[in-house]
């Protein structure tokens, strides 16, 4: 199997109407966060489908999908990635996480990062060195300040949460929407675990969050809480 026949398995399912609909849906227009980006018009469950027959390819391979100007190339090359990481010992994961990181140009949608992140570097760095997370949270690309946080949702559902809680505070003050969101979900995610740790967290921060985190962050709290917090109360 190679890229070329994985590229041919996706196009023969490619949808126009439906690639219109993706390109609008996922901001590829002029001066948009993923301008340029160009769609089959493939459903995710089509796609996750295809991959099952490929789980096998090579990183030499799976680099040529990655790269490819269709964006569902790219997300079939990361589906496999991740395929293979969930299978991967400790000497293949880093492998694998050190691929990740080094095409990381071509991670470059929301969906990309979050289908993939915690699953390949999450995995690999749950008992290691953290540093290159607080690394990308200071780039100066979208994708890599999401894959930094995203990763930690692997900590997250072994209820460890110190990383994510430090990546949040470094991306307080960012600008991005997609960041804001990327960080009240995984704000969510620690409270459905923990809710003290989470609220804690915000009592500390919330006054200073991005209206749109804070939101994310909250959105499953009894009304009268969530209310109280939107309003200054806590």
């Amino acid at each position: 199997m190679t890229s070329e026949d994985l590229s041919r398995e996706l196009r023969a399912h490619a949808d126009k109407k439906q690639a219109v609909n993706l390109q609008r849906f996922f901001k590829t227009g002029k001066g948009e966060y993923a301008e340029g980006d160009i769609f089959l018009g493939l459903k995710v469950p089509t796609t996750r489908s295809i991959c099952k027959k490929f789980v096998d390819l090579s990183q030499s391979e799976l680099q040529k999908s990655l790269r490819s100007v269709f964006h569902e190339e790219r997300l079939a090359a990361l589906l496999i990635l991740v395929a293979q990481a969930k299978m991967a010992d400790d000497k293949m994961i880093k492998t694998l996480c050190n691929f990740y990181l080094t095409n990381t140009k071509w991670i470059n949608n929301w969906d990309l990062v979050d289908l993939s992140a915690e699953h390949v570097v999450g995995k690999n760095l749950f008992e290691k060195d953290k540093n290159i997370l607080f690394k990308l949270a200071g780039s100066t690309n979208l994708w890599e300040r999401r894959i930094s946080i995203i990763s930690t949702f692997y900590f997250i559902k072994r209820n460890k949460f110190d990383t994510s809680f430090q990546i949040i505070e470094m991306l307080l003050s960012d600008k991005h929407d997609l960041i804001h969101k990327a960080c009240g979900w995984m704000l969510r995610e620690i409270g459905k675990n923990n809710f003290d740790a989470e609220f804690n967290f915000l009592k500390t921060h919330y006054a200073r969050m991005p209206r749109t985190m804070l939101r994310y962050a909250i959105e499953k709290f009894p009304e009268e809480l969530r209310q109280k917090i939107l309003h200054g109360e806590i």
